[in-house]
């Protein structure tokens, strides 16, 4: 149940993601709690390889506030992020003396929620009267 005062939680996923949910919550606690610039700062220099998939989530988080609810991606933090396990691909590599040893290439699953900042302001909706097709910019002649 929703009231008044909840704000907006704007979700965007990744599934499967190649990369040990271990290694992507480090990368996940750098950026958690902070504005979407500052996150987008961090992720964008930091060394680890985890910090690709979630920047990429973050983006696509940061689209569907702005397509979706019209929110302006500077009027936006982290409300939440989340790594999860998935399921681990399970690979046999040859040893010594005719035996094999498992290798585990584990995967996570990656979940960011966006929320406004306190007194951000939606966007409008825009009005469509049937001008599909039109460039607003260009004059009628």
């Amino acid at each position: 149940m929703a009231t008044a005062t909840d704000t907006p939680r704007i979700r965007a996923t990744a599934k499967y993601v190649r990369s040990s949910a271990r290694k992507a919550r480090l990368v996940a606690d750098q950026i958690r709690g902070k504005t979407v610039m500052e996150a987008q700062a961090i992720l964008a220099y930091s060394p680890r390889g985890a910090a690709t998939p979630i920047r990429k989530v973050l983006q696509s988080a940061i689209a569907n506030a702005d397509h979706n609810n019209g929110y302006e991606p500077t009027d936006l933090m982290l409300s939440a992020i989340t790594v999860d396990e998935g399921p681990t691909l399970r690979r046999f590599r040859p040893r010594a003396q005719g035996r094999a040893t498992r290798i585990n290439k584990r995967t996570c699953h990656i979940s960011v929620a966006v929320s406004p900042v306190e007194g951000a302001q939606a966007a409008p909706a825009a009005d469509d009267t049937g001008s599909a097709g039109t460039d607003p910019n260009r004059d009628e002649e």
